[in-house]
C-alpha cells in the first residue's frame, strides 16, 4: 500500500530563533564579556518580573537549579524526597546528588502529573521535600500539594522544566512553591541552548544558591573583573560550577520577550490537533479534559494509542510516522524501568498509572516554528497510519 509522505522530514523539534537572537549574541561577542556578567543579571531581573517571583538565579541547567535548591536546604543522606515516576532522570539524579532517597508516587491518569491523593501515604518521618513535575506544560494541583506540605512541614520544589509561562489559578508557575526550577534546554518553550533558572520568594535561599552556583565564592564574584570589582574574594562553602553565561542570557532575554506569543502559537497548534484527533478511534488526544483553573503551555503534545484498535504497537506506530517523514518522541520511560534505579527495589506494576500511560503515549511535533502545512502533514500522517493499521 502506498503511504502519504511529505516531501521533507519534519523534525520533532526546531527552535524559533531569528535576527533578534543573532544580534543579541553578536553584541555579547563584541562586548568582550562572555561568561557571567551584566546580561545574566538583566535576564534574572526580567525573568523575576515576568513570573512575579521575588528572586531569580540563572544557572546552566534545570538539573543544576534543582540540585542547588536541595543543597541549600541542607537535604542530605537519610532524608527522603517525594516525586513522580513519569519524569526525566534529572529529577531523580539531583536527589541522589545530595545523598537523599527518592520516593515515587504514581500519576493521576487525567493529567499525568503526580497524584496528590497518593502523596500522604508516601510521607514518612524522613520526608523533607515534595518535588512535583509539571508534566508537558500542565501545572500540577498546587493547592493540594502546598496544603500537604504545610501540614507536614515540608518544602516544595517545583520541577517546571516544561512549564515556563504556565499559570495556576491566575498565578505564574514560579511563584507558588518554596522554589521553582525551570529549564531552557534547546527543546524547551524558552531556550538559551543550555540553561536554567531558580525562582523563589526566599531571599536567603536565593543568596545561598547564587553562592553555591559559582564555587562557593562570595556574592557578586563576577564583578571582580569590572571597574567596580576587586581582586579579593572568599570561598565561603563548597560550591559548584553552575553559572549561566552572558551568551546564554542574551538568548534568554530575546526569547523571554516573545514567550507569550510562542506559547500562544503552541496553544493554537494543540487546539488543531485536539479537534482532528477527537475523530480518530485508534487514539486519544491527551489530556482529554483540561482543568479550567490552569493554563497549559503545551511543551509536549501527546496522544494515547488505543492498542486494541491497532494491529501494530507503539514502536511500530513511531516507525510508520517516520516513514511518512514525521519525527516523534516518547515522554518518558518511567524511572523505575531504568537499570540504575533497580537499587531502590521498585517493581514493574508498582506504579500502574504511569506504566499504562508510558506504554501508549507518543509525543508529536509541536513548536512555534511549525507552519500550518506542517501541522496538517502531522494530522494526515497520523490518520494514514491509523487507516492502514486499524483492526
Amino acid at each position: 500500500m502506498q503511504i502519504a509522505r511529505r516531501a521533507h522530514f519534519l523534525p520533532y523539534f526546531l527552535p524559533l530563533l531569528d535576527e533578534q537572537e543573532e544580534q543579541a549574541v553578536l553584541e555579547v561577542l563584541r562586548s568582550g564579556w562572555l561568561t557571567t556578567g551584566p546580561k545574566v543579571k538583566q535576564f534574572e531581573e526580567e525573568f523575576a518580573r515576568y513570573t512575579g517571583a521575588s528572586h531569580a538565579v540563572a544557572v546552566n541547567s534545570c538539573t543544576a537549579a534543582m540540585h542547588l535548591v536541595l543543597a541549600a536546604w541542607g537535604i542530605r543522606h537519610g532524608d527522603e524526597v517525594i516525586t513522580t515516576p513519569l519524569t526525566f532522570c534529572a529529577t531523580l539524579e539531583v536527589i541522589e546528588y545530595v545523598g537523599a532517597t527518592p520516593v515515587l508516587v504514581d500519576i493521576a491518569p487525567a493529567t499525568a502529573n503526580i497524584d496528590p491523593n497518593r502523596i500522604e501515604d508516601a510521607i514518612t518521618p524522613r520526608t523533607r521535600v515534595l518535588l512535583p513535575v509539571h508534566y508537558g506544560g500542565l501545572p500540577c494541583d498546587m493547592d493540594a500539594i502546598m496544603q500537604i506540605a504545610a501540614h507536614h512541614n515540608l518544602w516544595v520544589l517545583e520541577d517546571a522544566a516544561h512549564a515556563v509561562g504556565a499559570e495556576y489559578k491566575g498565578r505564574k508557575i514560579g511563584t507558588i512553591g518554596h522554589a521553582t526550577a525551570f529549564s531552557f534546554y534547546a527543546t524547551k518553550n524558552l531556550t538559551t541552548g543550555e540553561g536554567g533558572i531558580i525562582t523563589t520568594y526566599d531571599a536567603d535561599l536565593a543568596d545561598q544558591c547564587r553562592i553555591l552556583s559559582l564555587h562557593g565564592i562570595s556574592r557578586d564574584a563576577w564583578k571582580r573583573y569590572t571597574a567596580a570589582g576587586t581582586w579579593y574574594y572568599e570561598v565561603q562553602t563548597l560550591g559548584y560550577k553552575y553559572n549561566m553565561t552572558d551568551l546564554q542570557a542574551a538568548l534568554g532575554i530575546c526569547q523571554l520577550r516573545k514567550l507569550d506569543a510562542m506559547n500562544a502559537r503552541r496553544q493554537q497548534i494543540a487546539a488543531r490537533y485536539h479537534a482532528a484527533f477527537a475523530e480518530m478511534d485508534f487514539l486519544t488526544p491527551f489530556p482529554t479534559d483540561l482543568p479550567t483553573d490552569r493554563t497549559h503551555v503545551w511543551h509536549l503534545y501527546t496522544i494515547l494509542l488505543n492498542l486494541d484498535a491497532l494491529r501494530i504497537d507503539r514502536a511500530q506506530f513511531i516507525e510508520e510516522l517516520k516513514a511518512r517523514n514525521i519525527g516523534t518522541s516518547v515522554h518518558f520511560i518511567p524511572i523505575h524501568y531504568h537499570p540504575h534505579y533497580a537499587r531502590y527495589g521498585w517493581q514493574r506494576g508498582q506504579f500502574p498509572n504511569a506504566e499504562h500511560y508510558y506504554e501508549r503515549t507518543l509525543s508529536l511535533p509541536l513548536y512555534p516554528a511549525m507552519s500550518d502545512q506542517d501541522v496538517d502533514d502531522v494530522i494526515e500522517a497520523v490518520y494514514d497510519v491509523g487507516r492502514q493499521w486499524r483492526r
